[in-house]
């Protein structure tokens, strides 16, 4: 990995201590690994996306806005379905979702994963075919899961016993079969955050595994007859690396696999190993390429299998952040320029922890750099923060930027395709930024920007 460059923020400098972060060489060098592959210095060190100058976004479309590579997107898509042929890959659309990407995702071949009424009800409008697209959520309302089986929906991942009663009677009363599969909760802990490790024990997701919950449901669809068990789902959480844990939930899972069909005869067809595949935020992080994760993939499942005495079952997974964190950033402009008694330097933008809660949220780490010029100032370690009432509106914790940032300047982080947009608010009435598409060095919108009046008509007091 490369080591502190411009434009690649490596982590809080209070905990690491003095030190840790050096000045980098070259104040307007960019990290290729941390921005969309279209992404290069243009006229007068301006960035440029797919031959598009920033200062023409800017002045087109305002800021802050989320600015999207759309053939960034597509080829890290075409880059799943090439390492994994014969896997069906889900793109998550908790990542981020909107009829445009639905459209590109689809166009690409990918299937669907969504997780809410409103998530389906967007992959429905756009297109997207029913039976490539699978239906997760921990509560999901009797009007969801008709509208899914209404519509078709190729499989429904059922996470409790409540679900479970839900569908077989919404199913016997319409005479379908559903394709099914049960999320599975291993007891793995995944090397990350806390809010987004999803398999360890205490958790809403899922049935356990040690508890015997998982065996229970899958023997009760089974001796119900209604629903079409196709296999097991295990999810170990986000922003993942290390797949060691993946080696782990694989074979708790097709230990499962056998133990249902010892005790049915029943060898489920299906399995699917979840996704959270970690992307570069900054130079600290070495994610896995899509080769590197099949190569991973195919041999655990097939040594567990071997072991099991199992057909290797047709696997998927869902990769979300992997396919369009990377190939988005936000841009912003820059309001106030802050010394703090010597202590800190705090570059306030126009947006904020509205358009991007993860550094609050998740103490989560991102790069910025000086987006509408190049500078020959000295670098300056900054705090990039936002405009709304918290302390903790953070957007970038620390950060080399030319000393001689200024108001009006234009700043853009990487790495915000990721549920940026998805988490976005209205905190302190603040509208949500667009998101701007670029192909070929033309621009389009794709979701517009709110307004005001888009706030007061939902104002009905």
């Amino acid at each position: 990995m490369r080591a502190h460059e411009a434009g690649a923020m490596h982590g809080d400098i209070g905990d690491r201590g003095p030190g840790w972060l050096r000045p980098p060489a070259d104040v307007n060098a960019l990290v290729p690994q941390l921005w969309p592959r279209q992404v290069e210095r243009g006229t007068g060190g301006a960035l440029t996306v797919a031959g598009l100058d920033v200062r023409e976004l800017a002045a087109e479309y305002g800021t802050p806005a989320y600015v999207l590579d759309e053939d960034d997107l597509r080829s890290r898509a075409r880059d799943f379905r090439a390492a994994f042929p014969d896997v069906d890959v889900y793109y998550a659309g908790k990542a981020f979702l909107c009829r445009a990407v639905v459209r590109m995702i689809a166009e690409e071949g990918l299937h669907l994963d969504v997780c809410s009424g409103g998530e389906l009800a967007t992959a429905l409008s756009a297109g997207m075919p029913a039976e490539r697209i699978g239906f997760h959520g921990n509560n999901k309302s009797v009007a969801e899961l008709t509208r899914a089986l209404d519509a078709g929906v190729g499989r429904i991942i059922l996470d409790s016993f409540t679900e479970i009663d839900r569908l077989t009677a919404l199913a016997r009363e319409r005479g379908v079969r559903p394709g099914v599969l049960i999320r599975v909760t291993v007891g793995v802990e995944a090397h990350t955050h806390e809010f987004i490790a999803t398999a360890h024990e205490d958790q809403k997701f899922g049935f356990s595994l040690a508890g015997g919950a998982a065996a229970a449901a899958a023997f009760t669809v089974i001796d119900e007859g209604v629903l079409d068990l196709r296999g097991l789902h295990s999810h170990i959480g986000s922003q993942i690396f290390d797949t060691s844990g993946f080696e782990v939930s694989a074979r708790r899972v097709l230990a499962l696999q056998a133990q249902i069909r010892d005790a049915r005869g029943v060898e489920l067809p299906e399995l699917d190993l979840g996704g959270g595949f970690g992307i570069a935020y900054t130079t600290q992080d070495d994610p896995a390429t899509p080769d590197e994760l099949a190569k991973r993939l195919r041999k655990i499942v097939d040594s567990e299998c071997a072991a099991e005495n199992l057909t290797v079952p047709h696997l998927s997974i869902e990769p979300g952040r992997a396919i369009v964190g990377p190939a988005v950033f936000t841009l912003y402009e820059v309001g106030t320029v802050k010394d703090v008694d010597g202590l800190r330097t705090y570059v306030s933008v126009d947006g904020g922890m509205s358009d991007n809660i993860r550094t609050a949220l998740y103490d989560a780490s991102y790069s910025a750099t000086l987006a509408g010029r190049a500078s020959t100032a000295e670098p300056l370690l900054a705090r990039v923060v936002g405009k709304h009432c918290e302390s903790g509106d953070i957007v970038v914790k620390d950060e080399f930027l030319p000393a001689d940032v200024q108001p009006g300047d234009l700043v853009a982080v990487p790495g915000t395709g990721a549920y940026c947009r998805s988490m976005a608010s209205n905190y302190n009435h603040v509208p949500r930024p667009p998101v701007v598409a670029v192909r070929d060095g033309q621009a389009r919108l794709i979701v517009r920007r709110e307004t005001e009046e888009d706030l007061l008509a939902l104002d009905v007091g």
